[in-house]
């Protein structure tokens, strides 16, 4: 009997960090989810991350005998993050859909604020849409990261203040992105949200 191979050891947790692929976007709120991301990756110093999964995946444990984690950016661009996620948990065979991380900027808290919860609506994210329609159903985990809403709720005004530069003050995105990590890093070790 031939036992199948299969292409990644199995994880723990799958911590998504959602954003959009390329410097046009780099600095911007949308992205926030990227930054934590790689926060927690140098953090748990896991190694270079690879392009797998139409996205960009680093793999490790968070520590002498921490979990297994794998961190993972969709290339995909946003709308279409489901694209890199799905096929992510399944190599990494991920069962419980509750063990998959999302981090992502939420425009419905203000900036600082940051939430955590299993499932709930999509508030019209599209990076959330996208993976609910990928893993067939909205019960992952998420960290909530506000960045605010501008005073409009003009689409071409809301899409300016996601996908343009921070208004904020370097330092404080900074303290925003840590506070994130800690948060997400409290749901990976203690697996309470």
């Amino acid at each position: 009997m031939r036992l199948r191979r299969h292409s990644s050891a199995p994880v723990d947790w799958l911590v998504v960090g959602l954003g959009n692929p390329g410097t046009r976007y780099a600095g911007t709120p949308h992205n926030v989810g990227f930054e934590v991301a790689d926060a927690l990756a140098r953090r748990w110093d896991l190694p270079t991350a690879k392009k797998k999964f139409n996205g960009l995946v680093t793999e490790g444990r968070t520590g002498p005998g921490g979990p297994r984690v794998a961190v993972l950016l969709p290339q995909t661009y946003m709308n279409e993050a489901g694209r890199s996620v799905g096929p992510a948990r399944g190599a990494y065979r991920v069962e419980a859909l509750d063990r998959v991380l999302v981090l992502h900027d939420e425009i419905d808290l203000p900036f600082g604020d940051i939430r955590t919860r299993v499932g709930g609506g999509l508030a019209g994210h599209n990076g959330l849409k996208s993976l609910k329609r990928e893993l067939g159903d909205p019960g992952f985990v998420r960290v909530r990261i506000g960045v605010g809403r501008p005073g409009s709720t003009d689409p071409e005004i809301v899409s300016a203040h996601v996908l343009g530069k921070w208004r904020q003050p370097a330092g404080e995105v900074r303290d925003l992105v840590a506070v994130a990590a800690d948060a997400a890093e409290r749901i990976v070790l203690g697996g309470e949200v």
